[in-house]
């Protein structure tokens, strides 16, 4: 697979490269597993958001306030 940089995101990448002491090429490898990997888990935690929803798992506007509520009392009671 062949990648076409700005010389500007080139120089960038270098400065980049040099400060952490490794290569260019081990850089953008490292960049892209990060990004791939943040991807796949971000849409395995949406599926189980959706399939929570599905399964009528779901908090009313008004219960969350109610919770917050406790919350917060909870954390002045303690001061």
């Amino acid at each position: 697979m062949k990648v076409s940089l700005s010389p500007d995101l080139e120089g960038k990448l270098a400065r980049a490269a040099g400060r952490g002491g490794i290569s260019a090429e081990l850089l953008i490898r490292e960049a892209i597993e990060r990004a791939v990997d943040y991807d796949d888990w971000f849409i395995r935690e949406v599926e189980k958001g959706l399939a929570q929803i599905d399964a009528g798992q779901v908090l009313t506007h008004e219960s969350v306030g109610v919770r917050l509520e406790q919350q917060l009392a909870e954390h002045q009671s303690r001061r």
